[in-house]
């Protein structure tokens, strides 16, 4: 199996020694490194461990035949545009089942007209993993309630849209929830 867990590790900034000591159980770096080189194989095991360590799906971590991959041109910091010191690449987007997208079609707190946010869905148990998050939430009659997840107190869900000026508003028993996760923006 070919993985991206060294170009995805790279992306984020992270050393092997900070993978290795975020995965649960903790591990060593040489073992990281030999999963990354494919010195050792990797199994399905270590790739969610290495994918949660990440903070990414395992299916991130996964090269696939038919999966886009963009070669990286440049990387951008305080200091301005360089080149890549190795050659990397990074997956396009790859939409999952668990995913819904909101569309943005007038721009309201940090989003603008044209954006694309998408959502991953949450059952009630999870609802705690999108504190301070952006959070779509159905409410009856085919209605919805955008805004940061500011509290869940019992069934209630306490939210602050991100319309200026707006009032917190409490949504009860909502069946599920869609943190966002990505956000697409053409410019």
């Amino acid at each position: 199996m070919i993985t991206a867990i060294r170009e995805v590790r790279r992306a984020k900034g992270l050393t092997l020694d900070d993978v290795a000591r975020a995965c649960t159980p903790p591990t060593t770096a040489q073992t990281i490194g030999r999963l990354e080189t494919g010195t050792r194989t990797v199994s399905v095991g270590w790739l969610n461990r290495i994918a949660t360590a990440l903070g990414v799906t395992a299916a991130d971590l996964v090269k696939l035949p038919d999966r886009i991959y963009l070669p990286v041109a440049a990387e951008l910091d305080a200091g301005g545009a360089t080149a890549p010191r190795r050659p990397a690449t990074v997956a396009a987007p790859a939409p999952a089942p668990e995913l819904v997208a909101v569309t943005v079609t007038g721009g309201v707190g940090d989003y603008r007209a044209g954006d694309e946010i998408w959502c991953e869905r949450l059952a009630p148990a999870d609802f705690a993993r999108a504190l301070n998050r952006d959070v779509l939430v159905p409410r009856p009659g085919g209605r919805f309630v955008f805004g940061r997840l500011l509290n869940r107190e019992g069934g209630k869900l306490h939210l602050l849209p991100l319309e200026p000026g707006a009032r917190q508003q409490v949504v009860a028993d909502a069946p599920w929830l869609a943190r966002a996760v990505r956000l697409v923006r053409a410019l």
